[in-house]
């Protein structure tokens, strides 16, 4: 499975022949193992830095059939470092590519997998969708499998619109659905109310009675310090960018869904860039690191924006 593959165009989504990216549909392990292993030793073979980051289960299939070729592969749990998918793109795509400036890397990344919910499923959408518009103009080769025979059907619809080129038993072909910016379109939608929620009305002399409810929600609702502590920053961050960005005020809601609690902060803002906090931040950076920082520490993030303002929800597991 060597070499790069010419994609479409599709606006600011054009890719230039550095970058190519790609959705593998397999069915069963022997499947996987043949979409995915001859990607990586081409890689080896080329002397390009390979990086792959698929569920543990996955992982545990491709060390067995990599036997001592592993040690040359950087393998990460994608369960783990890519929980929340809104922290792919730069925990784990960007660190790759970026511990190798000028070279061209492979990655195999695997966002999507039987049990991600249906309130994930967006946020992986979205994902996908931002990955090639992040990345025109890098060198890279990125390819995604999908459990075809396990995962929902509306996952690999969302893969078609998101990915230029689809691998199907043995065979590739252009997809005809590729439209990734209808995919950032699709996915930024109001967000679902509700049943029951506290709610706190904040502007700036209020800022630090904002952080207070949230850490006091997050202690009643059972997480331990460690994460009452991030769930209280992640807030933070939130509603510290309403009063730099949205109008200088704004409102908190906090409440328990589906075993995740939820906190919720809207203002008068507009976030016009899709990208935002999905960039790795530079050394010499002294601010923009807010929503870098929100990914970074929940389990999901979901995010609407409209003419109205923008809301943003961040999500930790019980």
């Amino acid at each position: 499975m060597s070499g790069m593959v010419a994609e479409r165009a599709d606006g600011p989504f054009a890719h230039p022949s550095l970058f190519a990216h790609s959705a593998l549909f397999y069915r069963g392990d022997a499947d996987y193992l043949g979409g995915t292993v001859p990607f990586i030793l081409d890689g080896l073979a080329a002397g390009e830095p390979v990086t792959v980051a698929v569920p543990r289960w996955n992982l545990r299939l491709l060390r067995a059939e990599l036997g001592s070729a592993a040690e040359q592969v950087r393998l990460l749990d994608m369960t783990e470092v890519g929980r929340n998918p809104g922290r792919i793109l730069v925990g784990v795509l960007h660190a790759a590519a970026d511990r190798h400036p000028g070279r061209h890397v492979r990655i195999i990344g695997e966002p999507v997998w039987p049990g991600r919910t249906e309130l994930e499923r967006p946020a992986c959408a979205r994902h996908e969708a931002l990955i090639n518009l992040s990345f025109r103009g890098r060198r890279a080769t990125i390819l995604c499998p999908y459990d075809a025979a396990n995962l929902p059907s509306a996952h690999l619809a969302d893969a078609a619109q998101t990915h230029p080129v689809l691998i199907e038993e043995g065979q590739r072909r252009d997809s005809h659905r590729y439209a990734p910016a209808r995919t950032i379109a699709r996915t930024n939608r109001p967000l679902p109310e509700p049943a029951a929620a506290q709610e706190f009305t904040f502007d700036l002399p209020r800022l630090h009675l904002a952080r207070r409810f949230a850490a006091d929600a997050a202690r009643r609702a059972g997480l331990t310090v460690a994460r009452t502590d991030d769930f209280t920053l992640a807030i933070g961050e939130l509603t510290a960018n309403s009063i730099r960005h949205g109008g200088g005020s704004g409102r908190l809601r906090v409440w328990i869904e589906h075993g995740l609690l939820v906190g919720e902060v809207r203002d008068a803002g507009r976030l016009a860039d899709p990208l935002a906090g999905r960039r790795p931040a530079t050394p010499r950076q002294l601010s923009g690191r807010g929503l870098l920082m929100v990914h970074h520490l929940a389990d999901l993030v979901r995010t609407h924006t409209g003419p109205d303002g923008t809301t943003t929800r961040a999500y930790l597991r019980l």
